[in-house]
């Protein structure tokens, strides 16, 4: 189901897009797709996190769509429009095409298969939750649609979040939109910038800190303390998952 209803306002930016070849970083970084600027900030449409399955048992958020998630989503996005498919079919195969894309699933899949979630799920691997059963995760981000600080993938800290008024009531508006499809479900934040937003909403008494994996890595190669980290929380990881799942 849609969460949100900017797909209609963007489909012509994005038919008009080059179809036959990869899009380069130029293309959709314009005005046709901006959808909000302050200072170096610029927020930019993608669809795929429009989309939710309502089900779902896994709930995976990041920080913030990076460029290459956004050329996938539109690409694929482009494809679903030209094939007249509805704005729910749209965004949902954006969605499953573009999260959390590249070696940074690879990286998300080997994590999880470690702390046995897969076992919890009856799957062979977690791998199945971005192919065959995909209706048992929803991966968002904090800041639903990419953010860049001046023209670079936004990492967090340059400014750091928390201390960024736009950034804060962004990412805090977007979680809450999403919360009713976490009430039941394992949330995993990417990151301790994903972490602080979450922490503050467990002490106002909106999330359960028991549903939340405390301590998991960005799965990013550019996280060069990924698997230190990772090894550090793993055994928490591993049992409160057991918990939950029990």
């Amino acid at each position: 189901m849609l969460i949100s209803s900017h797909l209609s306002s963007y489909k012509q930016a994005i038919l008009s897009l080059p179809k036959d070849s990869m899009l380069t970083r130029e293309e959709p970084l314009v005005e046709d797709f901006l959808m909000e600027r302050h200072g170096s900030l610029e927020m930019y449409y993608a669809p795929h996190n429009e989309y939710v399955h309502p089900l779902t048992r896994v709930v995976i958020i990041g920080l913030t769509p990076g460029f290459t998630q956004m050329r996938i989503a539109i690409q694929e996005a482009r494809a679903g429009l030209e094939a007249r498919l509805s704005n729910e079919e749209v965004c949902r195969l954006a969605k499953e095409a573009a999260s959390f894309a590249g070696t940074m699933r690879i990286h998300l899949i080997d994590m999880l298969n470690a702390l046995d979630l897969h076992r919890y799920l009856n799957l062979p691997s977690c791998e199945a939750l971005f192919g065959e059963r995909r209706a048992l995760v929803h991966t968002t981000s904090l800041l639903r649609y990419p953010v860049f600080a001046q023209k670079k993938n936004y990492n967090g800290t340059h400014p750091n979040l928390a201390d960024n008024p736009f950034l804060k009531k962004v990412a805090l508006g977007f979680v809450q939109e999403e919360l009713e499809y976490m009430r039941e479900a394992l949330i995993i934040p990417l990151g301790k910038g994903v972490e602080g937003v979450l922490r503050l909403l467990v002490r106002e008494g909106k999330l359960d800190a028991e549903q939340i994996l405390w301590g998991f890595p960005h799965p990013s190669g550019a996280n060069g303390h990924r698997l230190r980290q990772f090894a550090y929380y793993q055994d928490e990881m591993t049992h409160r998952i057991k918990a939950l799942f029990s």
